[in-house]
């Protein structure tokens, strides 16, 4: 089956989008012990989708931020925090003096879109910062091939010269992109004071590509829900919140290397998916379940976060291992707590009513069109 258009444009969205050692005895060892964990940490980025909520959990743990930016984004979730982060304006790709002076103890790197920005930037850095911390991709994995996807799995260095289909080559664009950035920070900071974080999809509260959001929308209105997908089609998918409060605790215990971020802890179905996220609403809902990729593909439902047909090249999208991750301390929401939390925010004032209707009513959306597709599925099946 070919990917549609729907696919490409999702990509697009999505591309737009230690060891503890415990101190016992006097009071002053412990006192400097927790002195010593505040971490002066510099984001560049940091007001789109995944800054702010790091943002506020570094705060929280008493940590002082600073953000580098074009002063031109401004984030929908966490404000009010902004007042107490120093805020350095600049440009990737031609103005970095503001960078030029200061010291940190942590970079996170969450707007390295291109191979020399995260070049350009950590080679400035590494004198002045101790670790380097980039924000990439399970997206590095390009074409996901295997049935347990480790962070040891070779990622993609290098385009292909030709592809099956043109949409294959942002995907393959992407992946090298990550790639090849990744190698950039190694190479300037050096393994050991490298952090290399590998998000799958994330979704909650300041989520701008709208790939997430039909399920706390659809859900909360019960009656008849399609769900997409064969019976043993796995989903994973980390609440952004859970995302960043991981990477935050990663350099504080100076626990280096490269993560695969991915929930939930065990494997999960589609099925098993919406059966539990439907938890977050007291409303009836029957689940609707259709399993034929062709027909999902002629109704226009060729994707439906998390749920990625796990054929082709995307056979292992669902599959990566966190195992890794979960050992240095990983852990995740209620799937119910997260799909609540992220409705209230779509209904809140950091949305608008025009960007809930351009979702909502799109005609050519999933949720205008759901139940004639169901209408069409049940006399197919007699």
């Amino acid at each position: 089956m070919e990917n549609s258009k729907s696919r490409r444009d999702f990509i697009k969205k999505s591309i737009a989008a230690g060891i503890v050692i415990p101190l016992f005895g006097s009071s002053l060892l412990a006192c400097e012990a927790e002195k010593s964990k505040k971490l002066r940490i510099l984001i560049l980025g940091g007001t789109s989708f995944l800054g702010p909520h790091q943002i506020a959990y570094a705060l929280k743990r008493g940590h002082s931020v600073s953000t580098f930016t074009r002063g031109k984004t401004k984030a929908t979730v966490h404000k009010e925090l902004f007042d107490q982060v120093k805020q350095l304006i600049g440009d990737r790709n031609n103005n970095l003096t503001a960078l030029e002076k200061g010291e940190w103890d942590l970079v996170i790197d969450n707007s390295g879109q291109k191979v020399k920005w995260t070049k350009d930037t950590a080679e400035l850095l590494k004198g002045s910062a101790k670790i380097y911390m980039y924000t990439s991709s399970t997206g590095v994995y390009y074409p996901y091939l295997g049935d347990h996807i480790t962070e040891e799995n070779t990622t993609l260095a290098k385009e292909p010269e030709t592809v099956e289909h043109e949409d294959e080559k942002l995907e393959y664009w992407y992946g090298v992109m990550k790639t090849n950035s990744e190698n950039a920070a190694i190479k300037a900071f050096g393994a050991d004071r490298t952090i290399i974080a590998r998000p799958t999809y994330m979704f909650g509260p300041g989520d701008k590509t709208n790939r997430f959001i039909h399920w706390p929308v659809r859900l909360a209105k019960g009656g008849e829900v399609l769900v997409p997908g064969k019976a043993d089609d796995l989903v994973q998918y980390a609440d952004v919140r859970d995302v960043a409060e991981f990477m935050i605790r990663l350099a504080e215990e100076k626990i280096t290397g490269k993560f695969n971020i991915a929930g939930p802890t065990e494997q999960q179905t589609m099925n098993a998916f919406v059966n539990e996220a439907k938890g977050a609403f007291e409303v009836n809902t029957t689940i609707v379940p259709v399993d034929d990729y062709d027909f999902l593909h002629q109704n226009g439902v060729d994707y439906l976060v998390p749920w990625i047909p796990p054929i082709g090249k995307n056979y292992g999208s669902s599959k990566a291992s966190n195992t890794k991750a979960i050992a240095a301390g990983l852990t995740f929401r209620d799937l119910k707590t997260s799909v609540k939390e992220m409705h209230d925010w779509w209904y809140s004032n950091a949305i608008t009513q025009e960007q809930r209707d351009a979702f909502e009513k799109n005609s050519k959306g999933i949720l205008m069109n759901e139940q004639e597709i169901i209408k069409k599925w049940k006399a197919l099946k007699g």
